[in-house]
């Protein structure tokens, strides 16, 4: 089946949504794709809140200074003032739309206080602000008739003459392939966090924006700089808010020590999260750590807080270890949280590849540089969501019909049925998934050097060649999760390449990207992106691009 559009947006997380929105506000016909009902999106698991200079003591110079200190000035600071500056007038709409933000007594918007920042600045909806966020923002899109193929899986982009004239998916339900045709497509798919083990992301989480763009001629920068979260829950890998230890929450080593004291005497437990996360693996490494964690202590904060802005967390502890946090603390380590590289765009969100935007954590514009402030990333995908929405439209306003794809639609088809062909050699698509995931955190992961690196890519190329030999178990079509399972292995595969390569191409430390055998940062050599492209088969196409410095130059970084 052939359908055509004006706008396909790939993706129905926040970012999608956003700019599905702003795209049929604009007058385009749009269509969200996406792999599972636009609720299960992974926006949903953000919990902590959103941040916004709001507050008249606040300022969007102050919030743009954090953000790129955070950055570790990698971040391109054009980018962050946009951002910056836009960001109370799209928490404003999102309170008219409905969303109920948390109010303090005098009835104004109230804020809690979030990792390396000067000030408190984030709202939030107790611990579950990415939901309220995603469900308000599902029920603007109805209303604004935007058609939802829901769990539709994307296998390729389809190009035309050098542009993005729309994509080929999967009807999962039916196992038919379709083409939908558009003249612009926004990439709106979300992380890669599921290419590490453990992660806090979703199951979804898989790249496939990433590697679709790549595939289709994109750049990819920045994709060394992956965030480690500090506090994850032992055993489960689930994300323990940063909203614990911005209401006063502790972190304790086995002798009771608040030891991010030696660590950022300053900010404390408060620090960026790649300053924290390298402080805990320090004091699990040095023998201070409880069975491989430290411990989240709340007790202290009492039942109120915990109860009424915590509650989420709380029944979490309960539920997967029993621990009730109004009496014990909870045992956490750092777990692979958020890529802050991703699709090369700019401040409107357009790639370098005609008709192709992103927006969202699979892109990269580059608001998180190095390291990515906590609640920065719902503000990243709502701002450069709508920006990207509004820019396609008009792009698309000016830009004819697409009138191909019927060979890409044919290629895919064979594709697929060549997968579903193979004979079964005893190896399985679960199995490999697992032993790269494992891999990328063992070698690619906090703390990283060159031998560990290469070590990583020779395992990559042969996961690369056993991927090309397993079978997909289920032969079916209706609803063959196998089938997708092993697409989306391929799309890690090339989400881990990149990630490797950037790794050792980036010869200093900066922010998450920690190079044990290069520790200091270098900004004489290494103040500029890493961009890495598809060009055939063989190794990708490498560049650079200066990093954008507007008022902000580099300083030491202490926190």
């Amino acid at each position: 089946m052939i359908t055509d559009h004006d706008v396909l947006v790939l993706g129905a997380g926040l970012a999608g949504m956003r700019a599905a929105l702003e795209a049929a506000r604009a007058g385009a016909d749009v269509a969200i794709v996406t792999k599972v009902h636009p609720i299960r999106s992974h926006s949903s698991a953000a919990q902590g809140g959103i941040n916004a200079a709001i507050a008249e003591t606040d300022s969007w110079e102050s919030h743009a200074f954090d953000t790129v200190k955070g950055s570790d000035y990698l971040a391109d600071q054009d980018a962050v003032e946009a951002m910056t500056q836009e960001a109370p007038r799209d928490i404003i709409e999102f309170e008219h739309m409905g969303v109920i933000f948390f109010r303090g007594p005098d009835g104004k918007l109230g804020t809690r206080a979030f990792g390396g920042a000067s000030q408190a600045r984030t709202y939030f909806v107790g611990d579950i602000t990415g939901q309220a966020l995603l469900v308000t923002l599902y029920d603007q899109i109805l209303k604004a008739g935007v058609k939802v193929y829901e769990e539709w899986f994307a296998t390729a982009l389809h190009m035309e003459e050098g542009a993005c004239r729309g994509l080929v998916a999967l009807e999962m339900v039916t196992g038919e392939l379709h083409l939908l045709r558009s003249k612009a497509v926004i990439v709106g798919a979300g992380g890669l966090g599921r290419l590490y083990e453990p992660s806090t992301n979703a199951l979804i989480c898989t790249g496939d924006g990433y590697a679709l763009a790549y595939r289709a001629g994109a750049p990819l920068m920045d994709m060394e700089m992956v965030q480690y979260h500090p506090t994850t829950l032992a055993g489960s890998g689930f994300l323990m808010t940063e909203a614990a230890r911005g209401e006063g929450a502790y972190l304790l080593n086995s002798l009771n020590e608040r030891f991010m004291k030696r660590y950022a005497p300053n900010k404390m437990e408060l620090a960026a999260r790649d300053v924290t996360s390298r402080a805990e693996a320090t004091e699990i490494g040095e023998g201070r750590g409880i069975d491989g964690n430290v411990l989240l202590d709340l007790r202290h904060l009492g039942p109120d807080v915990i109860l009424k802005k915590l509650p989420q967390i709380h029944e979490m502890a309960l539920d997967y270890l029993g621990i009730d946090m109004v009496k014990e603390p909870v045992p956490v380590r750092p777990g692979m949280h958020y890529q802050m590289g991703g699709i090369k765009t700019d401040v409107e969100g357009a790639t370098p590849v005609p008709g192709l935007y992103a927006a969202g954590e699979v892109a990269c514009v580059s608001v998180h540089g190095g390291n990515r402030l906590g609640a920065n990333s719902l503000l990243d995908t709502i701002v450069f969501g709508r920006r990207s929405g509004k820019v396609a439209a008009e792009y698309a306003k000016n830009t004819p019909a697409s009138t191909g794809g019927e060979a890409l639609l044919r290629n895919e088809q064979e594709r697929l049925r060549e997968l579903l062909a193979r004979p079964y050699t005893g190896e399985t698509n679960a199995g490999l998934r697992l032993e790269l995931a494992t891999m990328m955190d063992e070698l690619v992961g906090l703390y990283r050097v060159e031998a560990g690196l290469r070590e990583a890519l020779d395992k990559l190329d042969g996961f690369r060649q056993r991927y090309e030999t397993i079978a997909v178990g289920d032969k079916g079509r209706i609803f063959n999760q196998a089938l997708t399972f092993s697409l989306e292995l391929g799309h890690m595969l090339d989400c881990g390449e990149t990630i490797i390569r950037s790794a050792l191409i980036r010869t200093e430390s900066r922010g998450a990207h920690t190079r044990s055998d290069f520790p200091e940062r270098n900004d004489k050599e290494w103040l500029k992106h890493i961009l890495l492209a598809r060009r055939g088969e063989g190794e990708p196409e490498l560049s650079y691009l200066p990093v954008t410095i507007t008022r902000w130059q580099p300083e030491v970084r202490t926190y």
